[in-house]
């Protein structure tokens, strides 16, 4: 599923996100999502969320 809409990305749910850092090369940091930090329903990038990790990124992957 894809993480560009808003609607799709649920607190607590298991996600892969690309960090700023990483935006270059591409890698990617699984987590489950504490916080939705993108107010606008979509964005073209990948909506952007807090791990409970405490790493903030955009999600590129919504895992089951």
């Amino acid at each position: 599923m894809s993480g560009t809409i808003r609607a799709n990305i649920k607190i607590g749910a298991q996600v892969n996100i690309v960090l700023k850092q990483d935006q270059r090369n591409g890698k990617l940091t699984q987590g489950i999502v504490q916080t939705l930090l993108t107010k606008s329903p979509n964005h073209p990038h990948g909506i952007k969320v807090r791990l409970e990790s405490g790493e903030v990124g955009r999600v590129k992957e919504i895992l089951d």
